[in-house]
């Protein structure tokens, strides 16, 4: 099939991460991925949830769409006086992507929680918030080191975020709205620099798939991790 965007059919959206976006935030990043545009901020509390063990660090994210993120205008969470489901799903995974990264001991009790709220949604908006929280988290911890808070990072590694699908029955990475909106399967694959897997989340949307499909979509994301990667790291300077 020929895409929309006549992008290849393992060919990332052209991705921009633009640092420092928000002036009071210890750290963050615009992160644009074709036409999704997500703002993530870390925000630094010197206090731990009572679940934390003493000594140790938390990390958190909360995820929201703004009403016009959508062709359509979207209800806030706050009017319906809870979180959706699929916000409260989104930043679970996003949570746990990112506390996947952290040496607990070493942030020491300190809390960081990464707020990612979509500007604009075309697609990947869970992906875009775990690849740029990442970098707005890494940024936090960064300044506590620079700032004496602490004496080294608690980052232990990089990591990044995304989506590959199967539409017309062909394996596509990357996918936007129009793509995913009629994918026959949809998997969200997260990962550390070293290719090894944090999270997958597969669905057959319109037909059960094989385990060799699953193996190809996750060859897919592999590719496009690493090349987040690549981005990640140079909006970083290279080093956390």
């Amino acid at each position: 099939m020929t895409r929309e965007d006549s992008r290849a059919y393992d060919q990332l959206r052209p991705v921009k991460i633009t640092t420092d976006f928000v002036k009071f935030a210890e750290g963050s990043c615009l992160i644009e991925c074709g036409d999704t545009m997500v703002l993530c901020c870390a925000s630094v509390e010197d206090r731990t949830p009572p679940h934390v063990p003493y000594g140790e660090g938390w990390v958190t994210a909360e995820y929201s769409m703004l009403p016009r993120a959508n062709r359509e205008r979207s209800k806030r969470d706050v009017s319906r006086l809870k979180l959706s489901p699929r916000s409260a799903e989104i930043q679970r995974l996003v949570g746990r992507s990112l506390r996947s990264a952290v040496d607990m001991k070493k942030l020491g009790e300190y809390t960081v929680t990464v707020d990612c709220d979509v500007l604009q949604g075309d697609g990947g908006t869970r992906t875009a918030s775990v690849t740029g929280g990442f970098v707005a988290l890494a940024l936090a911890c960064r300044r506590l080191v620079e700032d004496g808070v602490l004496g080294q990072t608690p980052i232990r590694h990089y990591v990044t975020g995304v989506s590959a699908g199967i539409v017309e029955e062909t394996p596509l990475l990357d996918l936007r709205y129009s793509e995913d909106s009629r994918a026959q399967v949809d998997l969200n694959c997260v990962m550390n620099e070293l290719g090894e897997l944090i999270e997958i989340q597969g669905t057959g949307e319109g037909r059960a798939f094989s385990l060799a499909e699953q193996q190809e979509l996750t060859r897919l994301c592999t590719k496009g991790c690493r090349e987040l990667l690549a981005i990640q790291k140079e909006a970083l300077g290279g080093r956390f």
